[in-house]
């Protein structure tokens, strides 16, 4: 049976992040970055469909609008 970890050998998140070899730190500051950048794509994509949606809406007033003025006209 394997010994259990004194308090002393255990790691905290800090310590753990501290302990990385210098090649790992940048790797996940590259992960947290790409993270972030999809969070913001997807922002901007569901905000790139709403103005579609209404640019439809608007266009399809006007075109009512217009239909609606010839026909009494």
């Amino acid at each position: 049976m394997c010994p259990e970890p004194k308090d002393s050998d255990k790691d905290t998140g800090d310590q753990a992040n501290k302990d990385l070899p210098p090649k790992v730190r940048p790797l996940s500051r590259a992960v947290r970055a790409l993270q972030k950048w999809h969070e913001r794509q997807g922002r901007i994509v569901y905000r790139q469909m709403l103005r579609g949606a209404s640019y439809s809406l608007g266009s399809c007033a006007v075109s009512v609008a217009i239909i609606w003025v010839r026909t009494r006209h």
